[in-house]
């Protein structure tokens, strides 16, 4: 892409928590920061990316040109890379996939969107597939009141983007869409699970007074749990129509969005 069509989609990206509009309104997509292979100076992109597991999946298609773009080129010299969601700004890995696990993992892209495969046609050239490792930075910076409203943005953006991928969702349930929810649903139980743990525990030793509104959250816990289970047996039925799948997604969300804002009134000011 054009540097200044770049630019201008990063500035608008930075603005407003990862969302753009034109072209690549209600798409995925991240910043990835590179260090220059020859010049060791930092190069920011703008870059679709596809959810998986702990990892992220990007895709070097420069938009089908026969050559690969300057930031895989990078990222093969300087494997150390940053990255933006919209939300957080963490250090990774960057991997570039091979053999099996590349032709797997394109495949699933493709299915997605075709739109890769076309890109590798008019290329000529396999299309690089890079797998981002997040890197642990330890705690994010500042008070750990907005930490937690950056933690839920992050969830109520993924539950967003979900909505809209499984309402364009053809008639069967694609293998991707699949990977993208089970992350999701792994990610909101690990946090949940930690909060169980730590904060709520701290909180109500030094806020006893806090007792009504902790029982009633860990009560939503256990009803996101139950809904996340729900959603994980569609996944794994080999049937699911997708527009039952958006039903549950949509569902838990309505309780997740209640949840959320019920904690932040309650935990952030006490947490800042």
């Amino acid at each position: 892409m054009p540097h200044d069509f770049n630019q201008q989609i990063i500035e608008e990206f930075r603005a407003n928590q990862g969302r753009v509009g034109g072209v690549f309104e209600g798409a995925r997509l991240l910043l990835l920061t590179t260090t220059g292979a020859r010049t060791g100076a930092p190069h920011t992109t703008p870059l679709g990316y596809l959810p998986d597991g702990d990892r992220l999946l990007i895709i070097a298609s420069a938009g089908g040109a026969p050559a690969h773009p300057q930031w895989y080129r990078n990222l093969r010299a300087h494997p150390q890379v940053t990255v933006e969601d919209g939300v957080f700004t963490y250090p990774a890995k960057a991997v570039v996939l091979e053999g099996e696990e590349r032709e797997r993992m394109f495949a699933r892209a493709v299915e997605a969107d075709p739109g890769w495969g076309d890109y590798q046609a008019r290329a000529g050239r396999p299309l690089p597939v890079v797998a981002l490792l997040p890197v642990d930075a330890g705690p994010p910076a500042g008070p750990l009141g907005d930490a937690l409203i950056r933690m839920h943005d992050a969830f109520r953006r993924e539950l967003e983007l979900i909505r809209a991928e499984a309402a364009a969702s053809g008639p069967r349930l694609g293998a991707q869409l699949r990977v993208t929810c089970l992350t999701m649903c792994q990610g909101l139980h690990v946090h949940h699970e930690r909060e169980d743990g730590f904060m709520f525990s701290a909180l109500e030793r030094r806020y006893p007074e806090l007792a009504p509104v902790m029982e009633r959250l860990r009560a939503e816990h256990a009803t996101v749990a139950r809904l996340l289970g729900e959603l994980k047996a569609l996944l794994a039925a080999d049937d699911t129509d997708p527009r039952t799948l958006l039903a549950e997604v949509e569902r838990l969300t309505r309780e997740l969005e209640a949840h959320l804002d019920y904690e932040e009134e309650h935990l952030v000011p006490l947490l800042n």
